[in-house]
């Protein structure tokens, strides 16, 4: 029985609290010199795609901006349309919402990436959170968590109307709309759907509508459960096993020995969890003003408050206040861990660390296990974060005939090892264009 195939994503860093801002060896986050240096590296690497993650307004906490964002990033669409230039196989999926988009501008901007890049386009497609970032938009408030989902499936299922030609409509709850569209056939069909979420509505729109699913899930047992769960659901949609991949999120270490990697995470966590940081999580869990607090002693001996958000512009990565303070108040003890301590615990992705050969095992066996069908790393420094992965780790990926030596699809979707990307009336679309080009 042949081994299954690894997909690879690299996820440009720096909206997020992975990187290491202050070492000497990062650069710019927004200078393209960095993107150029990134990109290569990874198409160097035969990386499957590129993955861009986006705020639409810098976060904030307690009025303040939030430290660990980027500040001044360029558009998404623009980054990506710039380095399909530079670039001949990698993917460009960027984070784009349907919240605070309309279908049809969007779809025509992503088939014109999809055509720019020899379809090479893909759409990570979120569903943004809160009136503080529709503030930026004329809509000026957000919807409900569940029309959020609703409208979503809607906008996916417009944009494929349009980018199949011709004329389309779509009437739903959300959107009615109805036109010509100019676009001609895409090169991969559709640009690549991604989604991310892990609660029942994020499973659900992913199985019926993404090619690609993020999650989080830090083990190989929680990885095998989502894995399995989310495959269980595509047969009802009239998808195959093969239709939908999964990829967890996750870090990488390296060291010459297992000691001096876990040496390095144990520096590398303590820059991404500076005593301030430390506070700053804790209260987006308590919801209180708790800078009075000393992130190397006991965690606030008050409950969370469960009223208006402490933090703007974030989505909530916590269901349940009360219950995520009770389990970490558990940890805590059990561990005897401080608030530092605890939230470098708590905060931490999916780490592989070790030397080279421990970690392209692991990863090896995350996949033929069923826990995922590949990995988005987001490595702690840009723009040089993938230098050493390329060089030591996928090497040894190759040499276990588990990850491509080259590209052999031409299209983003089939170096995937994906179903051509289903269209309505694809087929008559194809016969009016054979006819006027004929």
């Amino acid at each position: 029985m042949s081994k299954k195939q690894i997909i690879l994503g690299a996820q440009f860093p720096g909206v997020n609290n992975f990187t290491v801002w202050r070492d000497p060896a990062a650069g710019s986050q927004i200078d393209f010199a960095s993107f150029r240096h990134f990109s290569e590296t990874v198409e160097r690497g035969k990386f499957d795609f590129i993955f861009l993650a986006e705020g639409l307004r810098v976060r904030e906490q307690k009025g303040r901006f939030h430290e660990l964002d980027v500040a001044g990033r360029p558009n998404t669409l623009a980054i990506l349309t710039a380095l399909s230039s530079i670039t001949s196989h990698v993917g460009l999926i960027g984070t784009l919402t349907t919240t605070f988009n309309e279908p049809y501008p969007l779809a025509r901007q992503l088939a014109t990436l999809d055509i720019l890049s020899g379809g090479r386009a893909g759409w990570n497609v979120v569903t943004s959170p809160g009136a503080f970032t529709g503030a930026n938009f004329r809509r000026g408030d957000h919807l409900p968590f569940g029309e959020r989902y609703e409208r979503a499936r809607e906008f996916i299922e417009a944009a494929r109307t349009i980018w199949a030609g011709g004329d389309f409509s779509s009437h739903s709850r959300h959107f009615d709309i109805a036109g010509r569209s100019g676009l001609a056939p895409l090169p991969q069909g559709a640009p690549i759907i991604a989604q991310a979420g892990d609660s029942e509505e994020g499973r659900e729109l992913a199985a019926g509508h993404a090619d690609l699913i993020y999650s989080r899930h830090g083990t190989l047992e929680a990885g095998q459960a989502f894995y399995a769960d989310v495959k269980n659901r595509l047969a009802k949609y009239g998808r195959s096993r093969d239709a939908l991949k999964i990829l967890p999120g996750a870090a990488f270490i390296l060291g010459d020995t297992q000691e001096e990697a876990q040496e390095k995470l144990k520096a590398i966590r303590l820059q991404q969890v500076s005593p301030k940081n430390a506070i700053v999580f804790l209260e987006q869990v308590w919801n209180r003003d708790l800078s009075d607090h000393d992130p190397d002693g006991p965690l606030p001996v008050a409950e969370p408050d469960i009223s208006a958000q402490l933090a703007q512009g974030r989505a909530n990565r916590f269901d349940n206040r009360l219950e995520t303070a009770r389990a970490w108040r558990e940890l805590a003890e059990r561990e005897g861990l401080s608030i530092r301590e605890l939230i470098i615990r708590v905060t931490a992705r999916q780490q592989f660390v070790g030397t080279p050969e421990s970690i392209a095992s692991e990863i090896d066996r995350h996949v033929q296990e069923d826990a995922a069908d590949g990995f988005v790393f987001a490595p702690h420094l840009t723009p040089g974060g993938f230098d050493e992965f390329v060089e030591k780790v996928i090497p040894i990926l190759q040499e276990r005939k588990v990850f491509r030596r080259d590209y052999s699809g031409d299209t983003l979707r089939g170096n995937l090892g994906l179903p051509p990307a289903l269209l309505p009336d694809r087929e008559r679309h194809d016969e009016l264009v054979g006819r006027i080009a004929s």
